[in-house]
Formats: C-alpha cells, structure tokens, sequence
C-alpha cells in the first residue's frame, strides 16, 4: 500500500461481485475450504527446507538447468529480442524457427509433420475441436487428462467415458455408439500406468475411428531416443495424432501435435486455440531445440529414470503401499478422502518429502491423491531417503484407510473367490 501510493497510484475497491458469482466463491470457501479441507487450503502444506527431497516436478529427465539449453535461450535472446508478437497462423514461412522445431520434433516421432501450440492443454483442446463436431462420440478414458475432456465440451461432441484401461469396455461402448474418436494417454498422470496401446489400436482400426494418443508423460521417458510409446511400439501407421504437453520431460512451455502436413495447414485456421493465441517466441523454441538434442543424446538419464522407478516401486511394495495399478516413474498415494490425502502429504513433508496433491477436478470425487514424480536427477542417498521415510511413516499415513489399499483388498478377494470356484 505504501509503495502503492509512493508511485502515486491508488488502489481502488473492485465492484461487489453479483450474486450468481458470489455464491460459487462463497460455496469454495465455506464448504470446500472449510469442510471438505477441514480449514486450510488443500494445496498449503509446509515451506520446503534447503534439504527437502522434491518430488513433485515433471521434469522426469533432470535437464531444467541444463547449461546448453539456458544458454541456447540466452543466446536467442540476446540475438534476436522476443521477435514477432504475432498469432503462429501468420508465420508462414518454411524456415521460421517454429516451423523448424516442428519438423525435428515430427521426424523424432516418426511422422511427417508437427504441430507447435502454446500448451499442452491448448493443443489438445485444439485438436478435438478440430477432428470431432456435434455429436461425433468420443471414446475417452476416465483417468484421460482433462484437456481432453474439455476439447470434447468445447468441440459439442459426445463423451463416452471408457473404464480405465478396459478394452472390453472399449468396445462394448464402441458396438453402442458407433465409429467416432478414441482419445487416451500413453501414460497416465495421475498413476503413472500404460495403456494397452495395440489393442487400443486393432478396436479403432476396426471401428473404423481416429485415434488419438496423449504421450505428455512419456515422450522423452520412453523409447531408446525418448520418441515416446507410439513410436517405439511401432503404431505410427495405426495413431492418427500424437499430442503432448512439451512442460514434462522436454521443460518448455509449449504442446505438440504429430499429423501429416494437410492436417496442419486445415487445423491452423480450424481450432481456435491456434487462431487467437500467440506463437511462442523464438528463445522459447532455441531452448526447446536443444532439449531435444539433450534428450536424444543423454541416454543414461532414461535409464537412470527407469532405474529409480524399479527400486522404488519394488520397496514401496514390498512395504504394503497400494501403487501396482502404475508401473511408470508416476507414484500415486491415493488416500481418496481429501482430508486424508492431505495427511498423507503432512506427514511426508514432516519428513522431508514434497509432492503434488491431486484433488476434485483433477480426480473424481473421493479419488484424491498424494503424487510423487521421480526424476533422474535422484542420487542413490536420495532414493534411499524416500523410502526410508515410507517405511517409517506407514503408520502414520494410516494406509488401511486409503481408498486404493481398500480397493486392492477387494480385487484380490475377488480373485481369490473365482480360483475357489
């Protein structure tokens, strides 16, 4: 306030807001905030120590502060400025730093073009928007991100929610509602599983759909180059679009669409998040570009990732933690209840240890959950620390009680009653 009014500013009250708008902020914070979170912002945990084990970014390769991708961007910075602030529909230029990018992404994936947009989210919402229409079904997975969910409102198509994973479901929904837009995630966010990608593929091959695969969380993980699932299972002839969010394993804030070039010329004057958004600017692809190049050559942090999740995964089951519906460097503590997940995270960061919460819409209702990312940067001590802290910490996190400890003592009662039989 006091600086506010050296510069000779003030501020001034907004307007009350109107009771249509004002109900919903006071239903977040007199029954969310105070009842469903028991007084305290679900998201307000404790202040991280120098020392505390951080678990909750995406960059699953450790390259955030790589020095050859700072100073690739410094050097763009210094070279050219931000250049052109302008929508990327009117850089249409072959060798514009964008288009370039694109290239060198799409050849990674094996496909012939690609597609830059400003966001992960944008560009899946960009892309439904552009493949389905009003009343076009599309077949989406329950756990499937939300970007999806939401080009599918956006679009005016039809949701058909598929269990998670469950082929047979698949395809009863799709003998129902008839040949439309399979969406998926290669690997899901919230737990860290694969989807059964090739039968995925032979149902939309035979159904006559667009496939569409969301590779966010294992485009640079996977693959012998980091070219992600699709391309390393050798789908590209059966996927129509590969889409990702490039702020995981790549740390750019960008997302990326794989299609052919006719694709790329209808959808930059079809889906609205690529007619009336900004390009990314040039230091933004400069850094891009050589996290690419990291990604490609680095192979040991792929391995070293993929290393750290075995260990992890391995102990943390051995210890009673109810994680085996993921296999992938994703960890899900789901309590459900969110007054328990934030326990969870409390207890944990008593201990040192910092992840994500995951809470309504990020998950469905009483699905709440503690997320930890491992990443490559994890040092042997640091692995070591994790689960040690979950070994000591079970008790206290009160594992009987999480939704997902209940549900895998239902499944394995269930298995157990069909081998009696």
């Amino acid at each position: 306030m006091a600086h506010a009014a050296s510069q000779g500013q003030r501020i001034v009250r907004s307007p009350a807001l109107p009771d249509f708008v004002a109900r919903r902020v006071v239903r977040f914070h007199d029954e969310r905030v105070a009842i469903d979170w028991g007084g305290r912002h679900i998201l307000r945990g404790r202040r991280p120590s120098s020392d505390a084990l951080m678990l909750q970014s995406n960059d699953y390769l450790a390259i955030a502060g790589h020095p050859a991708i700072i100073e690739a961007q410094r050097e763009s910075l210094g070279r050219g400025g931000l250049g052109m602030m302008m929508s990327a529909l009117f850089q249409q230029d072959a060798d514009e730093p964008l288009h370039r990018a694109e290239r060198e992404l799409a050849r990674a994936v094996g496909s012939e073009d690609g597609i830059l947009a400003q966001s992960g989210f944008a560009a899946n919402v960009g892309l439904i928007q552009s493949i389905a229409e009003e009343r076009v079904p599309v077949y989406v997975d329950m756990l499937a991100h939300a970007s999806l969910w939401e080009g599918i409102r956006s679009a005016r198509a039809t949701a058909v929610s598929v269990l998670h994973n469950d082929v047979t479901h698949l395809e009863r929904q799709l003998l129902r509602h008839g040949p439309g837009v399979i969406v998926v995630d290669s690997v899901y966010s919230t737990q860290g599983s694969v989807a059964p990608l090739e039968r995925i593929a032979d149902l939309s091959e035979a159904h006559g759909c667009v496939l569409v695969v969301d590779e966010s969380h294992s485009l640079g993980t996977h693959g012998e180059h980091g070219e992600g699932l699709v391309a390393s299972l050798g789908l590209n002839d059966r996927v129509h679009f590969i889409t990702a969010s490039l702020a995981k394993a790549y740390c750019s804030r960008a997302g990326f669409i794989a299609c052919t070039t006719r694709f790329k010329d209808y959808f930059g004057c079809e889906a609205l998040p690529a007619i009336f958004s900004s390009s990314l600017l040039p230091h933004d692809m400069a850094g891009l570009l050589a996290a690419h190049g990291v990604i490609r050559s680095e192979t040991w942090r792929r391995e070293r990732l993929r290393a750290v999740t075995r260990h992890v995964r391995g102990e943390l089951t051995a210890l009673g933690y109810p994680i085996g519906e993921g296999t992938e460097q994703i960890i899900a503590f789901e309590a459900g209840q969110e007054r328990l997940t934030a326990h969870v995270r409390d207890v944990l960061e008593r201990h040192g240890v910092f992840g994500s919460v995951f809470s309504a819409p990020a998950t469905t209702v009483n699905r709440s959950l503690l997320r930890l990312t491992l990443n490559a940067g994890m040092g042997d001590h640091d692995v070591e620390r994790l689960i040690a802290v979950c070994h000591d910490a079970r008790e206290d996190m009160n594992l009987s009680a999480w939704s997902a400890s209940r549900r895998a003592q239902r499944d394995g009662e269930r298995v157990l009653a069909v081998s009696a039989a």
